[in-house]
């Protein structure tokens, strides 16, 4: 979301949004008065909260009241007024090495006592999901020309799963196009050529693989290749949601956002019940450039695809093994938590776990 704001719309909006997630209370332009240094009027901070409503960043839960931030301001501070903690992920950090024992530990005794660091930090329900014990490896892939412009990839996993996939052959107008016979054997040279740098690897390696280092014989086939192996891999993998983690209903609990009972048992009867629709969602992280320090991503309110938790905040991080990404660590909570430390915490999790697991 790009919106432009000023210097002092950034800083009564920061404002804002800490003080609601402090008190829990809509915020008035006393309380900004009284509670931060910002160096202007009452008046003024009332016509800047103005102009932040109307832009949808602050909203007026009744008549007369103060105003709270909306997802989409939430949304703000979290890309553009605060930025990462190394200082508060190294805390935490310390934390998990002191309390955690992986060297002594099972690994489901490792992944509850995270569980629990988690939510005893974040005030939120901690979501762990156990590791995926298999990951497919490719055993034999094979190039067919199957009509004089497409050809079929194919791809066959140490289970011996196939998966195969139909591509058009374009080829750079300024060459002679060869005969059948031709692209036959170049497809067999290929072929050939890639099963000697990819046998024995798992389908997720694949993704992450330099293809720049691909033979420049081959650069004709080399991106139409990237994209339908990349796209064939994801499908094979296909992984099957394991079990996830909970910790910290308790500490959520007692948030007033979550007064409702009815609220309560939608919330619980998918962490309880329909395990497999949030696996599928935590497990989605950003692509990896930096396989050294976790990527964390965060779901604010409407932004989660998934009914029961569009009141909530889903921050989230994968932890690997190796460069292989095997589970994923998060948080739940209303949108009225501490970005900030829930942020650092969730990255700290993943990169301990990630130590833990290579």
């Amino acid at each position: 979301m790009q919106v432009h704001l000023t210097n002092r719309q950034q800083n009564i909006l920061s404002a804002t949004v800490r003080h609601y997630i402090a008190t829990a209370e809509p915020v008035g332009s006393k309380a900004l008065i009284d509670g931060f240094d910002l160096g202007v009027s009452s008046a003024t901070i009332r016509n800047v909260m103005g102009v932040l409503e109307k832009s949808g960043l602050l909203y007026q839960p009744h008549t007369s009241a103060g105003r709270i931030p909306s997802d989409s301001g939430y949304r703000i501070y979290v890309d553009q007024l605060i930025g990462p903690s190394e200082t508060l992920v190294k805390e935490v950090e310390a934390v998990l090495q002191k309390r955690l024992h992986w060297e002594d530990w099972s690994l489901e005794a490792l992944l509850q006592g995270a569980g629990q660091i988690l939510a005893t930090l974040s005030g939120c329900i901690s979501l762990i999901t156990m590791p995926q014990t298999t990951i497919a490896k490719l055993r034999h892939l094979q190039l067919v020309q199957i009509e004089a412009s497409k050809i079929m990839l194919i791809v066959v996993t140490d289970s011996y799963e196939t998966h195969s996939k139909v591509m058009d052959l374009f080829l750079e107008s300024s060459v002679i196009k060869p005969n059948e016979e031709v692209i036959d054997h170049q497809l067999q040279i290929v072929s050939n050529f890639l099963n000697s740098h990819l046998r024995g690897q798992s389908l997720l390696e694949i993704g992450y693989l330099d293809w720049n280092e691909l033979d420049q014989e081959f650069r004709v086939y080399g991106e139409l290749l990237k994209s339908s192996l990349v796209e064939l891999t994801n499908r094979a993998l296909a992984p099957t949601a394991t079990q996830i983690m909970v910790k910290g209903i308790g500490e959520v609990l007692r948030q007033p956002e979550f007064s409702q009972v009815q609220q309560v048992q939608t919330i619980m009867q998918l962490l309880e019940e329909e395990q497999d629709q949030l696996w599928h969602l935590i497990c989605e992280g950003p692509e990896i450039d930096d396989t050294s320090k976790p990527k964390v991503t965060v779901r604010i309110g409407a932004e989660n695809p998934l009914k029961p938790i569009r009141t909530c905040t889903l921050i989230s991080a994968i932890y690997r093994r190796g460069s292989v990404p095997v589970g994923s660590v998060g948080v739940l909570g209303p949108t009225r938590l501490d970005y900030e430390s829930a942020i650092a915490v969730v990255a700290a999790a993943a990169d301990y776990l990630s130590e833990a697991f290579s």
